[in-house]
């Protein structure tokens, strides 16, 4: 269909030739100018040079030498070797022992689990059917998982008898079969006559054995014995890390770490310390060369003169006042001279130590210029310490920073953290002038979470029923069983807090004693006094698995510290009469 279409077009046309007042670009708010000044050049420098050209030449150490535990003044020793490129180091320290043991009677569901993918991996092997359905029943009779006994029933929770009473006799045990295969000489499986292999048929149950005790002796992340690097009396992880430079050894020590995430600032240099790095591979040298390139940061001022710059970011927001000088300084830096700032990129290894030996920064006109680290300078500039480790003071007067050091560790990025599989929360009673550890959660056999307060309740015992006349003389009041109480003792290193019994006052004269790990590990946890805040703390135990940039699978159970949620009263009173 035919249509006309008209407009109108408007086109501005200068009477007079001259650009006077469009150059003027007049505006009605003078703040406008001030706020400016960065368009205007007025923070530009016109009497020297652009950087044209950088090169950094520096040292890198990688780490050789790894020691569990807190570590005293003075000490040389020899430590285990450790290489960052295989193992996250999160991993390292944290990890405990998480593969059963045949003698106890929990984390029984992975050991059913394990049997069930021993008969899977027997299952893909090139067998006659009527063969593999043999040496399935054969290997389901010789390891079967056992019945418990009536002591072992007592101490376990419904859902795991019912979960063992399910699984008895009908998968094999893991743990047992572990042990019945694996020999003492590297390579060589062991294959019980008992299950009537045929010759025929021995290479495939071979195979089958050797993929299962490799995916069993991997599947977690484990140390041989438990972790050493978890200092129960102050709740949190502590370690060392060495490395080589020209001039001698360098020790790293990590002597508080809980949270989860290692970083340059968890280390601290220890000069009194030698563990065995000195012998290592040597440092080796590396270079960089790159052409600066300006720093750019979101939110600083739009390099054009009518641009209006990204409100997300407002520095002019940031509310600061006369004594909040870091906050000062950050928006005198993006605000006033940003623009004075360069970067060049150098890709460093992680796992290493590095050290800054020259930067050498030609400019625009040719001149070289040697830039010297801050705390080379002398003062004011050797005051600038950002990235730089501090010392441990030991027991002598506070040392200064470690200068001109870089540690990149070999930490984790992310990774994936499940729901404790225990928790405790420590906190203080005032009214009973003790500290108590309460198990909140805690790990049941069947390796799921078991809430110490709803066990509780469901196997409790209705109090007998008393005369209303009769008034009834408590030696002590009833506590749960699920708290368990820090008594304060006085030692030689200051005051503790040691993990004692409560009394049962069912007559039975038995104690109500710790259920979980945290707790229980130890033989007699004695806490410092001053690791219990008034808020309290909150320690977890929680599966943790990750991938490493080698393209590695990392499983281990870690621990969290983090704060509680204030003090408690567990109702402790004694002495009491009541009618």
């Amino acid at each position: 269909m035919p249509s006309v279409t008209s407009w109108l077009r408007l086109e501005p046309r200068n009477r007079n030739a001259e650009m006077n007042t469009s150059l003027q670009a007049r505006v009605y708010d003078p703040l406008w100018l001030l706020t400016r000044q960065w368009q205007f050049g007025e923070f530009q420098g016109e009497d020297n040079g652009s950087p044209v050209i950088a090169r950094w030449r520096g040292e890198a150490a990688p780490l050789t030498r790894y020691q569990s535990g807190a570590i005293g003044s003075g000490t040389n020793i020899v430590a285990s070797k450790y290489d960052g490129s295989r193992m996250p180091l999160e991993a390292l320290v944290e990890r405990e022992p998480a593969r059963p043991a045949i003698s106890q009677t929990d984390r029984l569901r992975f050991s059913v689990e394990a049997g069930q993918h021993f008969l899977r991996l027997l299952d893909q092997q090139p067998l006659p059917p009527p063969k593999r359905a043999t040496y399935r029943a054969a290997f389901i009779r010789e390891y079967s998982l056992a019945g418990l006994t009536n002591e072992q029933r007592e101490h376990l929770d419904r859902e795991s008898l019912a979960f063992c009473d399910l699984m008895a006799a009908r998968v094999p045990d893991g743990r047992r079969l572990y042990e019945a295969l694996r020999s003492t000489t590297p390579g060589e499986i062991v294959i019980d006559p008992a299950l009537e292999v045929e010759e025929s048929d021995v290479a495939e149950v071979e195979k089958a054995a050797r993929l299962w005790l490799q995916w069993f002796e991997t599947f977690f992340s484990e140390p041989r014995e438990d972790n050493p690097s978890w200092l129960p009396e102050r709740m949190e992880y502590g370690f060392s890390v060495a490395t080589r430079f020209g001039d001698g050894e360098r020790v790293l020590t990590a002597p508080e770490y809980y949270e989860g995430h290692l970083d340059w600032h968890s280390f601290d240099v220890n000069p009194d310390v030698t563990l065995g790095a000195a012998g290592d591979k040597p440092f080796k040298e590396v270079t960089g060369t790159a052409i600066p390139a300006p720093a750019s940061f979101r939110g600083m001022p739009a390099p054009r003169f009518w641009e209006f710059e990204d409100a997300q970011v407002n520095f002019g927001s940031v509310d600061a006042g006369p004594t909040d000088i870091l906050r000062l300084l950050l928006v005198e830096f993006a605000l006033a001279y940003g623009n004075d700032w360069f970067v060049i990129p150098i890709e460093l290894e992680v796992g290493a130590l590095y050290r800054s030996n020259s930067l050498v920064v030609v400019d625009s006109f040719g001149v070289r210029h040697s830039l010297k680290p801050s705390s080379e300078l002398g003062e004011p500039h050797s005051s600038w310490r950002m990235f730089q480790q501090s010392q441990l003071r030991g027991n002598g007067p506070t040392k200064p920073p470690a200068s001109n050091l870089f540690f990149l560790p070999p930490s984790l990025v992310k990774s994936l953290e499940s729901s404790p599989i225990e928790e405790v929360l420590f906190l203080r009673d005032e009214m009973a002038n003790m500290a108590w550890g309460v198990e909140r959660v805690i790990e049941s056999a069947t390796e799921r979470q078991l809430n110490r307060f709803e066990q509780q309740r469901t196997t409790a015992q209705s109090p007998p029923q008393t005369s209303a006349t009769k008034s009834i003389y408590k030696l002590a009041s009833e506590v749960p069983g699920y708290w368990v109480p820090l008594i304060p003792v006085k030692t030689t290193a200051g005051l503790r807090l040691r993990r004692g019994k409560v009394l049962k006052l069912d007559g039975t004269q038995e104690f109500m004693e710790a259920q979980g790990r945290i707790l229980r590990d130890e033989q007699s946890l004695s806490i410092f006094e001053e690791e219990i805040p008034r808020e309290g703390i909150r320690v977890t135990r929680s599966y943790q698995l990750t991938r490493w940039h080698d393209g590695s699978t990392h499983l281990w159970i870690g621990r969290r510290k983090r704060v509680g949620s204030g003090e408690g009263s567990s109702g402790l009173r004694f002495d009491t009469l009541e009618s």
